[in-house]
């Protein structure tokens, strides 16, 4: 392991004991982030997410495997250098609602030998009209917002941000956004955990798809996406009246024959194509439905993204696991 990194693990694993039986929660993972990146896991609920990150934060203990923090690993005598390097915004966080915002926030300060200002710190995620309100008074925005004001004030070299925009409005998520884009800018590493692809592709520079406490793929989003073989894809879907002998002429084989088609996928009563030149494959697709007789009932465009990747790689969306995707 080497200290030129921010985190570096190695085959982290984390068994939970239910009884006489076990549950893997973290199988052998492996991570390696540079200073200044943002680096997302990304995946489902119960995929490991949270796990792997508490382990990082020196929550959890790993059942096995090495991490290490800025050239340090817990429990060898460094763990309080550890602590006042980092800042943490856990998925949960529980404030006292009695204290003002201004009050938290200094609180938070005196728990790190150096930071910033606490109002400064305020300031930078747009929280200064509610300074002197009361944290039970703030929308479920404006709290978020403080948990991660409460972060950031000790000025950290390594920020962890566990699933950090759940059930905020967009309004409040780019909010949050800008938060993280600032710390960056300012030379810091971030780790978040998020179950929101387009939100790991605006944020991450590079990300890691967790599934089942493995990492299944890892890399810049633009890579992943790339991966797929083609930048868009094409939903569409056939008149469900039209006759079944017409209807089994649209076959996997057949679509993949038309230009520039890369992939195909079904889901529920939609067809989806990957494709690379969606102006050449597009009246392609059009002329052949119309020879084979069917009737289109929905048809859209867009650009192929990591949530993509993710049903490519495991056959099913994130809203499978009970979540929905932003």
């Amino acid at each position: 392991m080497t200290d030129a990194l921010a985190i570096h693990c190695r085959d982290l694993r984390k068994t939970y004991l239910a009884g006489k039986a076990s549950v893997d929660a973290v199988r052998g993972l492996d991570l390696a982030v540079a200073p200044g990146e943002c680096f997302g896991l990304l995946g489902p609920n119960g995929a490991g997410k949270t796990t792997t990150i508490e382990i990082l934060e020196g929550i959890l203990q790993p059942t096995s495997g090495d991490v290490e923090l800025l050239g340090m690993r817990w429990g060898a005598g460094r763990d309080q250098q550890i602590r006042e390097r980092l800042g943490i915004t856990l998925q949960e966080t529980r404030l006292d609602d009695k204290l003002t915002v201004r009050e938290m926030v200094t609180l938070f300060r005196s728990f790190y030998p150096r930071g910033r200002c606490p109002d400064e710190t305020i300031a930078a995620v747009a929280l200064t009209e509610k300074a002197g309100a009361r944290i039970g008074r703030l929308s479920g925005g404006q709290r978020q917002r403080l948990a991660l004001a409460c972060g950031l004030v000790g000025n950290p070299e390594l920020l962890f941000l566990d699933e950090p925009t759940t059930g905020l409005d967009p309004q409040s998520r780019r909010e949050v956004w800008k938060i993280v884009r600032a710390h960056q800018a300012g030379g810091g590493t971030t780790l978040l955990t998020t179950h929101y692809m387009d939100e790991a592709e605006r944020l991450c520079d590079r990300v890691a798809i967790v599934d089942h406490g493995r990492i299944i793929a890892e890399g810049p989003p633009a890579d992943l996406i790339a991966q797929l073989g083609g930048e868009h894809v094409i939903e569409f879907a056939v008149d469900a009246a039209a006759d079944s002998a017409v209807q089994a002429n649209v076959t996997d084989a057949v679509l993949l024959g038309l230009q520039s088609v890369t992939g195909v996928r079904r889901e529920r009563d939609a067809i989806l194509l990957t494709v690379s030149q969606p102006h050449v494959a597009l009246p392609e697709l059009l002329r052949a439905l119309q020879s084979w007789g069917c009737a289109i009932s929905r048809l859209t465009t867009r650009h192929a993204s990591l949530e993509d990747v993710f049903v490519t790689l495991t056959g099913r969306h994130l809203a499978e696991n009970g979540e929905t995707p932003a």
